[in-house]
């Protein structure tokens, strides 16, 4: 068996941020977060947008559902957020056929409520009515607006004007009145607690919209929705006081309008020409996604049983290692194996992520996928003393050959990582996580033997 050698791993040519941390927790214990996540559908899901910002940071722990990678997912249109950047809005912003799409969702849901088409279409429409709301810039300080319009498709400057509160779709500074009244700072993302649909003043179905009240999940936690009473402006204005929740409660809505435009030439006997007018709308999201931090059940495990900053619940009560150890090795036959092999590659410095889409069970990152490409596709194994015992995945020479091309071709190294159990080992000892401190761990990496190349090295010798 000829000796490994040993590649640098292959740095990314742009990188477009720092390297922090390689875990969420501070030498010394200074500013310690104890982060929480709990189980959903047998999957370890992070909701609070702090911790998910210091799990994924700090080591690269995780993906975001809605993402590729690190969850920065938004609802908000780039080439409107390019064509608008003039208007100093701090919302998303985002075409009028996606908000219809969002419409049509809480529909489905609302029906789903029990609620008929004539209750929820007059829900609809109270509550994605235009709004006026004042607008923030980027310093926070209020901005007389209105909505921002613009004349013709092809026109490039963007203007806001102020108009009455009587013009719909138009966003007018309060009167100081209704600042004293309401709150002097307006935040235009709601709290995830305040789902969109709101309620009509009608008494008939008060059950079924009692019912629909409670925000609940669909898809797969994708999705918040819920159904709430009409409300005065100032209760709405002290709603949009609450903390910046991961979903946008408000939207900009980009809408056409056909108005008349009198010409300047007088000789054409008064003809007015219809031009279309594209107006930014302020309305609220009927239909609001939220992006989570999924875990992967080894990454999960890591953090709560080596480095103890994470919380996971079921429920209402956190679990315990013990526990956590038997759930997830019931979800995942093979977690036990997986998770000795994702401790060991963390312990020695490398950021393990999952290695399905080639074929493996780890992907092996240096500092973390936004610095380098992965080095190694890893296979872990548990044999015994002797390497005997039921494997996983048996290789044949053919599918080894195979999987071996394939990392090849993604600039990448085949690596077989066997964990090595002693003899005398039962399955009541591996029972508990304290059966790692017993486990040894030998690493082969295989390459193609190309005969032409070891011809030439054996001509140069």
């Amino acid at each position: 068996m000829a000796a490994a050698a040993f590649h640098p791993p292959r740095r990314k040519r742009r990188v477009f941020e720092s390297y922090e941390s390689p875990f969420p927790v501070e030498v010394g214990g200074k500013d310690f977060r104890m982060c929480q996540a709990e189980i959903l559908h047998n999957n370890v899901i992070v909701r609070n947008p702090e911790d998910i910002k210091q799990l994924y940071n700090k080591g690269y722990f995780g993906k975001g559902i809605l993402s590729r990678s690190r969850p920065v997912y938004s609802i908000s249109d780039p080439s409107l957020v390019t064509k608008w950047q003039g208007a100093n809005v701090n919302m998303p912003i985002i075409t009028a056929k996606k908000y219809q799409y969002h419409v049509q969702w809480a529909k489905s849901v609302l029906r789903e409520q029990g609620l008929d088409g004539c209750s929820v279409t007059k829900i609809l429409e109270n509550y994605t009515k235009p709004l006026e709301l004042p607008l923030l810039e980027e310093d926070g300080a209020k901005q007389t607006g209105a909505s921002c319009n613009r004349m013709g498709p092809s026109t490039e400057s963007t203007e806001a004007s102020r108009q009455s509160p009587a013009d719909t779709g138009n966003v007018v500074d309060p009167s100081p009145e209704d600042e004293n009244k309401g709150c002097k700072k307006a935040c235009l993302e709601g709290d995830p607690a305040f789902d969109p649909v709101c309620g009509s003043k009608e008494q008939e179905q008060s059950d079924l919209k009692e019912k629909a009240e409670v925000s609940y999940q669909e898809h797969g936690f994708l999705a918040h929705h819920g159904c709430k009473a009409e409300e005065s402006p100032g209760q709405r204005s002290c709603e949009m006081m609450k903390s910046k929740g991961c979903a946008p409660e408000y939207v900009l809505v980009q809408e056409e309008e056909e108005c008349s435009v009198c010409p300047e030439d007088e000789t054409a006997h008064g003809q007015e020409s219809l031009v279309k007018k594209e107006k930014l709308v302020c309305r609220r999201n009927p239909f609001r996604i939220f992006e989570y931090l999924q875990l992967s059940l080894e990454e999960a495990f890591f953090l709560v049983h080596a480095l103890g900053c994470l919380s996971i619940y079921y429920g209402e009560e956190p679990l315990t290692i013990l526990k956590l150890w038997e759930v997830f090795s019931e979800v995942k036959p093979d977690f036990k194996t997986t998770y000795m092999a994702y401790h060991y590659f963390r312990s020695k410095g490398w950021v393990p992520k999952v290695g399905l889409k080639y074929g493996t069970d780890l992907l092996l990152y240096r500092k973390g996928p936004p610095f380098y490409h992965a080095s190694y596709s890893v296979i872990a194994e548990l044999v015994d003393d002797n390497f005997e015992g039921s494997l996983r995945r048996p290789l044949s020479w053919k599918t080894l050959a195979g999987l071996n091309r394939t990392t090849a071709n993604a600039s990448k190294e085949l690596m077989l990582c066997y964990l090595i159990k002693p003899s005398d080992m039962t399955e009541k000892d591996m029972s508990t996580p304290e059966c790692m401190k017993r486990i040894k761990v030998q690493e082969l990496i295989v390459t193609r033997w190309v005969s032409s190349r070891e011809r030439c090295e054996k001509d140069e010798l």
